[in-house]
């Protein structure tokens, strides 16, 4: 059963403030299409799931582990009888993960890591999940300690999973493949680090060495998105953290320190990826938490 939902949205609750809700899943019952703000793990221990994102139909079977990042609209159809672990883990933990945000691109709309394809570190992926489930359940000293340590941990293995088995740049000789990584890498951690300043294409492609169109077509292959959705979606991150976090700020203000060239615009943008205001997210979020 989903915790609370206002519209679409479910506001997770997270256990004495720990960061994260995690649980084993056996009840038959479909979750209609809704989003939240933390990162959602998923892990079919007994049958067959169907996850339902971005209107695109994936079958999970035991062993298949399915990461959905913050913000993205889902659905979840159970079979008749069955198992799953469920994670759900607050944004503010991954952020933690030094460079994660440069290849958190690569997880939209989801990142899916199949137990049929054999991926190497996939087993790992999934003994960290069921060491998560070990500590919660045995609830030792420090037990939620240890579980925010094995989050990392699992965050940076899957990372690594999706740089190494991500597309590759087409049209690029083999040699060169791990080079071109590597300038789109550091580039987007620049863009997370700079993205509240005026970053102009021009300048971002001269970064790199590369021709305009060239940028544009090697950013969209490494990140997934363009350059301008990668620099949004960065400031959008950025701006709900603000909402969050800094209640004395106005609306305006957030959107200027957030890298919004207008109100305006922030709102619109802020609206059509959050199906709400800034405001109301902002009153959903202060009246669960009291």
């Amino acid at each position: 059963m989903l915790a609370k939902l206002h519209g679409r949205r479910e506001d997770v609750e997270h256990a004495q403030g720990n960061g994260f809700r995690l649980w084993v899943n056996e009840q038959v019952e479909n979750y209609p299409p809704h989003w939240h703000t933390d990162l959602e793990i998923i892990m079919p221990i007994e049958n067959v799931y169907t996850a339902i994102i971005d209107k695109k139909e994936y079958i999970l079977e035991a062993g298949d582990i399915i990461i959905i990042p913050s913000g993205e609209m889902h659905e979840l159809i159970a079979p008749t009888s069955g198992k799953r672990l469920i994670y759900q883990v607050d944004h503010a933990i991954i952020r933690e993960v030094n460079g994660f945000d440069s290849i958190y691109t690569k997880f939209f709309p989801c990142a899916l890591f199949q137990k049929s394809e054999k991926m190497e570190g996939h087993e790992q992926l999934m003994q960290l999940l069921l060491q998560i489930s070990e500590e919660l359940d045995a609830s030792q000293p420090l037990y939620d300690a240890c579980i925010h340590s094995l989050i990392l941990q699992f965050f940076v293995l899957a990372g690594r999973i999706q740089l190494k088995y991500a597309e590759k740049f087409t049209g690029v000789k083999s040699q060169k493949q791990q080079s071109y990584i590597d300038i789109f890498f550091n580039l987007c951690t620049y863009m997370n680090e700079h993205c509240t300043e005026d970053l102009s294409l021009e300048e971002l492609a001269s970064m790199t060495g590369f021709s305009k169109s060239h940028f544009i077509r090697l950013f969209k292959e490494f990140a997934g998105v363009s350059y301008y959705e990668y620099l949004t979606k960065r400031r959008m991150t950025l701006a709900e953290i603000m909402l969050l976090d800094n209640p004395e700020l106005c609306i305006a203000d957030i959107a200027m320190q957030s890298g919004f060239n207008s109100l305006a615009t922030f709102n619109r943008v802020f609206k059509s990826t959050h199906d709400c205001t800034p405001t109301d997210y902002r009153k959903k979020y202060k009246a669960n938490t009291f």
